[in-house]
């Protein structure tokens, strides 16, 4: 089993380029098994989690054919061969779960396997079958599937969310396309990705308003058709590359960035007393002073701070002046980090959905195991700010998240190196 080793203690300086958003991607393909015209997506990011879902959708008779190393994605359902989701390949990634509205919408019946991914939380998926019930769906959860039916199509409604949940924004919005009448989704989320979602739809021919707000109204058409979309830059790889000479000391260019994605993040970074600077071509970061003050972070749903970049904080917060105190509102047992960093010579203390984080003057490297996805970039952070050298094994979550995360590091000068055991 790989692992990645990194020596700390090197300044980063460069340019790193941020690719096409993994949750934006996630969502977008299955938006292929709404139409019998291809749906082309540009500025794809190359990850294990994009290779989960092709096979997924392969699975369902869709066709996708990969160009410009994968960069390029091409999807046309044009001849599909099943509506039935297996849990082999579903248990692998919670997104496998956006298949359901999408089959349900155009041909009126879907079994889907409830979905697996990080050990982050339960992450329900009774608020997507609620809103789909609302839409005049049948749904019965039979030995580990959802059997999903609609006999005579969906039809629009007035559908509240009790939590303003991504995915099941998600899959009601892509139902709701084709849907017979206008659906309005109220307490939408508002996330970058449900507007690149839109914007994609649109293309598609889909009548939407109110992307980016709380209240989505979808007006449902006959069919849809082909499109090229590109995918949106980033924002939890863009945080986590701001992040880089933070830790390491130096200035990072990252290019695609943009503040409107990462304004909450932003803020506290500039109060940790880091410089933002926008460039024609991205964001430019640097510490103001040697060490980052300490903040308090609260994640929320967006534009609040975001809790894929809690763990990446709460690394950083490790070596800043003071005392920061994280409070996770978003998902439970979200601080299995905090043990591995603490091997590291960190002092954190976790209760419940709160950590407090008592800034030391350096980390130490140490032999460190990853827990998630995020939690897996955090330790490689703080190595970059450690002294001596770290070892972060069971990096198969990182592959799900980070395309050449090695590359693009060294690139800007970070000593680091994948090794396989």
């Amino acid at each position: 089993m790989d692992s990645i080793v990194v020596t700390g203690g090197t300044p980063l300086n460069g340019q790193i380029a941020i690719a096409g958003a993994k949750n934006a991607a996630l969502t977008l393909m299955p938006a292929t098994l709404l139409s019998e015209e291809p749906l082309t997506l540009t500025n794809a990011p190359r990850l294990s989690d994009i290779k989960t879902m092709t096979a997924l959708l392969q699975s369902l008779g869709v066709e996708v054919t990969s160009m410009q190393d994968g960069k390029v994605q091409v999807l046309s359902s044009h001849a599909m061969t099943s509506t039935t989701a297996d849990y082999d390949i579903v248990r692998k990634m919670r997104a496998s779960n956006l298949v359901l509205g999408p089959l349900l919408a155009r041909h009126h019946e879907a079994v889907v396997s409830l979905p697996g991914g990080c050990a982050i939380g339960a992450r329900p998926m009774d608020i997507h079958v609620t809103a789909l019930e609302a839409m005049s769906a049948e749904i019965e959860l039979k030995d580990g599937y959802l059997h999903a039916k609609a006999p005579g199509g969906l039809k629009g409604a007035k559908v509240p969310l009790r939590f303003a949940s991504v995915g099941a924004t998600e899959n009601v919005l892509m139902a709701a396309t084709l849907a017979k009448g206008t659906t309005v989704i109220e307490n939408a989320a508002r996330e970058p990705e449900i507007v690149d979602l839109a914007k994609c739809l649109r293309s598609m021919g889909a009548q939407i308003e109110g992307e980016g707000t709380r209240q989505i109204t979808i007006q449902g058409v006959d069919r849809l058709g082909a499109a090229t979309h590109p995918v949106v830059t980033d924002r939890i790889e863009l945080g986590t590359y701001m992040l880089a000479p933070v830790f390491a000391g130096g200035e990072v260019e990252c290019l695609g960035g943009r503040l409107d994605l990462v304004g909450s993040f932003v803020e506290k970074l500039d109060a940790a007393g880091v410089d933002v600077t926008e460039t024609p071509d991205g964001l430019k970061v640097k510490r103001r002073t040697d060490r980052a003050k300490a903040v308090d972070v609260t994640t929320e749903v967006f534009p609040g701070f975001p809790t894929d970049l809690q763990a990446q904080m709460m690394a950083m917060l490790c070596t800043a002046e003071g005392t920061s105190v994280l409070e996770e509102k978003i998902f439970e047992n979200r601080f299995m980090h905090a043990p591995e960093l603490i091997r590291m010579g960190a002092d954190i203390e976790v209760q419940g959905g709160v950590a407090t984080v008592r800034g030391v003057e350096r980390l130490k490297g140490a032999p460190v195991m990853a827990t998630d996805l995020r939690a897996s970039v955090s330790l490689i952070l703080a190595g970059l700010a450690a002294e001596g050298e770290t070892t972060v094994s069971r990096i198969y979550h990182l592959d799900r998240g980070y395309e050449h995360i090695e590359e693009k590091l060294s690139g800007v000068g970070a000593k680091i190196e994948r090794v396989s055991a």
